[in-house]
């Protein structure tokens, strides 16, 4: 879900100028007329580590939006009090709120302790805690409890401003960015789908996996008459074990590979990597010439792969540091340029309904149904009554659509429309999205149409948001007064991330409680969603790439910036 993953604009004169030249990140890759694909992106591995280090934020989030309203119903649920079921959505708005609410609180310190004291530790003290956090909420059987370990894994995850910022830092040239930045939404989109599904299929294990946990369960060791016995008393403690376990993998190679981005303090001993260095030599040493007949040891010109016995140099694990001086830090006062604030206050409204649709929708989809006999225009209710499992599965189908969207489909919408373009395009779509979602209460009880119309409804959500946000984070990360105070501007960019995150739901959740005790359950859609993203395509199409003269500013496609880097 959360996914999430928030993401021209006019440029500031300091701020990732290809002229700028760096010894370790070339200008240009061999052929000045080669073409920017997916293959010659340089830093590929780093880029790779940083984004499983992504991975926290859809697993925390996509595990819990399949099986979100079983869970609060197994706990707030009163059988002697009726009106309980229909505070279940409320609840759920709050429960979903928790984690932006703590990334909020901790978005800008994570971004200032990063600017001082480096990008890699705040990203490893994150993943450590989050692996403690989603075991915990696993075995947590009250309302306080799961909120109390929300907050903290949204805490320890108001890191992301600091994750995009290091992809600033590692990919200088901006022939490369647009694609740099995808990388963590590909990562985010893939994990999220890997998410729901496991989420849908691993909640409530006995009764849904019957034959590994059920009574006559394989699993089912001790012979318990109604499954696995830890299980009953916790039927949702195996998506968050899934979490934790993978997080701690994703921890010990981020620990073991990711290198430090910040210029001050690339040269900064690294004990991760120094074990890493060993790992990898002993690798290629004992198990590759164990396995293989015809390995022979070959000396390779490239210092980070050591295939002898010789002892790891040290400037293996210390990069020279650039000769050239750093530029002053704008003071906090004067970052906060005219530009920067339009283009947060765009970055604040994409969230503002898209996590609340996120929230929202797999709630609506396991809402029971209603019968519906004379339906109005306005006047209906209900949900679709579909299970768990099939809700998981389901929205990792089209998140499976999102993830090839953006490796397919965006980098060539962008080239050609460029990056404000695409951000207002998006902008189109999701009021239509939005306007005709309710309707699909009543088709709950047409098995043969209500299935295509939720396709269709994801579909569109789907594609509009797999460009919206990735072209907000290119717009922020171009809005920045300076390369140095990428961490605070990310952070920044992150905490209204984080606010809208947690304020849709909220609201999301209480217009849909009430819109279930009237009788409207169109109140969410067309009271606030449909609202919230007629605002922010006003403010894309109105107010974004304007000068200060009022004269709107040229967008650079793909292409032009592509001839003027001589690409």
């Amino acid at each position: 879900m959360i996914n999430q993953e928030y993401k021209g604009a006019e440029e500031e004169a300091s701020l990732l100028k290809v002229k700028e030249k760096d010894a370790k990140y070339p200008a240009k890759i061999p052929g000045s007329d080669e073409r920017v694909t997916w293959r010659n992106l340089p830093h590929k591995q780093q880029l790779l580590l940083l984004a499983l280090c992504r991975l926290s934020n859809p697993l925390t989030n996509g595990c819990l939006i399949p099986y979100i309203y079983y869970l609060v119903k197994s706990i707030a649920s009163t059988p002697n009090d009726p009106s309980s079921e229909h505070l279940i959505p409320q609840y759920t708005g709050f429960l979903i709120a928790a984690f932006p609410l703590g990334q909020m609180a901790t978005s800008m310190l994570w971004g200032r302790l990063s600017d001082s004291y480096g990008r890699k530790p705040i990203i490893i003290f994150g993943l450590a805690v989050s692996v403690v956090s989603n075991i915990a909420f696993g075995f947590s059987r009250t309302i306080a409890a799961l909120m109390f370990w929300r907050v903290l894994a949204g805490m320890v995850n108001g890191n992301l401003g600091v994750m995009r910022t290091m992809t600033a830092e590692i990919v200088k040239e901006r022939k490369y960015q647009t694609r740099a930045f995808l990388v963590q939404p590909l990562m985010f989109n893939s994990g999220r789908v890997a998410a729901l599904a496991i989420g849908g299929c691993l909640a409530d294990p006995v009764k849904n996996i019957q034959w590994l946990f059920g009574p006559k369960g394989i699993l089912n060791v001790a012979g318990n008459f109604e499954g696995v016995a830890w299980m009953l008393k916790y039927p949702y403690a195996l998506p968050a074990l899934f979490n934790g376990i993978t997080l701690g993998i994703v921890l010990l190679f981020a620990f073991l590979g990711l290198k430090e981005s910040l210029p001050a303090k690339e040269d900064r001993f690294d004990p991760g990597l120094l074990i890493g260095k060993y790992l990898t030599r002993f690798l290629k040493i004992h198990i590759l010439r164990k396995y293989s007949t015809f390995y022979t040891p070959v000396q390779i010109e490239d210092p980070d792969v050591v295939i002898d016995d010789a002892p790891i140099p040290s400037n293996c694990l210390r990069p020279i540091p650039s000769s050239q001086p750093h530029s002053p830090r704008p003071t906090f006062r004067k970052m906060w340029t005219r530009h920067l604030l339009i283009t947060l206050f765009s970055f604040f409204l994409l969230p503002l309904h898209n996590s609340t649709f996120t929230h929202l929708f797999p709630v609506y989809l396991c809402m029971p149904t209603f019968p519906n006999p004379h339906p109005s225009l306005f006047h209906f209710a209900g949900g679709l009554g579909l299970a768990s499992p099939s809700v998981g599965l389901y929205l990792a189908a089209f998140g499976v659509c999102g993830i090839l969207l953006q490796l397919f489909i965006f980098p060539h919408v962008q080239q050609r429309i460029g990056t404000l373009g695409c951000l207002r395009l998006a902008n189109c779509v999701f009021p239509v999205v939005y306007l005709f979602a309710p309707y699909l209460s009543l088709l709950a009880e047409r098995r043969f149409a209500k299935w295509p119309a939720m396709g269709g409804v994801l579909f569109m959500q789907v594609m509009a948001r797999t460009t919206a946000i990735p072209s907000s984070v290119v717009l922020l990360n171009e809005a920045a007064p300076a390369k140095n105070v990428l961490g605070t501007v990310h952070g920044a960019g992150n905490m209204v991330n984080a606010m809208a995150s947690a304020c849709g739901p909220i609201i999301g959740g209480i217009l849909l409680a009430l819109g279930r005790k009237v009788g409207v359950v169109g109140v969410v859609w067309w009271g606030w969603l449909f609202l919230v993203s007629v605002m922010a395509g006003v403010w894309s199409w109105g107010v974004m790439g304007m000068r200060e003269d009022g004269e709107e500013e040229v967008q650079e496609t793909g292409r032009e910036k592509g001839k003027e880097e001589g690409c």
